[in-house]
């Protein structure tokens, strides 16, 4: 018998439950960061604002807030990161980040397309698909042609896309696919 504990079960799954929320904590909180070294002040900062309204709908703690917010009026060495890449069937990505070394952020970005067979592209090669807005969460990217690709394709850039959003360092994933 076994694996067959109640307690060890529990104890499993609470344990891959609060990795998955660490990691979710540790993107808010680099994003309020970011938004905060521009303003340490949500009142007249609207993307630290948002920031916070997001962290706190995932139930980050009010302290941990503060802490991020606190070490950005600190430390500058947070730096924003725009990756271009083709993924499969051709996609286009565009990739944010937000990191404290870019060139180890984007070699392991490189890595995961590698994994996924997909291309690193050269800065601006991708870009003129898609038309960037400046929103309240910061920068949105918006695709000007909207691509076609198989089935097959779709699913396999799905599963990249979640790839690289479990990148501690990648804040989000814009495509130009249907």
């Amino acid at each position: 018998m076994a694996g067959h504990s109640h307690w060890k079960q529990i104890k499993e799954h609470k344990g891959s439950a609060d990795v998955k929320r660490g990691a979710v904590f540790s993107k808010l909180l680099r994003a309020i960061s970011a938004a905060a070294r521009d303003d340490n002040n949500p009142d007249f900062n609207p993307r630290l604002r948002s920031a916070i309204q997001k962290a706190k709908e995932f139930n980050v703690p009010q302290e941990n807030i503060e802490r991020a917010i606190k070490k950005a009026s600190n430390e500058t060495a947070l730096e924003e990161v725009i990756m271009e890449a083709y993924g499969p069937g051709g996609a286009a990505l565009m990739i944010l980040g937000l990191t404290n070394n870019k060139n180890r952020t984007t070699n392991e970005v490189k890595n995961i397309l590698k994994d996924f067979e997909a291309k690193w592209a050269e800065p601006g090669s991708v870009r003129w698909a898609f038309e960037s807005t400046q929103n309240e969460n910061g920068i949105s990217w918006q695709a000007k042609f909207k691509q076609e690709i198989t089935t097959e394709e779709k699913n396999n850039l799905e599963k990249l896309v979640v790839a690289l959003e479990e990148h501690e360092d990648v804040v989000n994933v814009f495509t130009n696919v249907l």
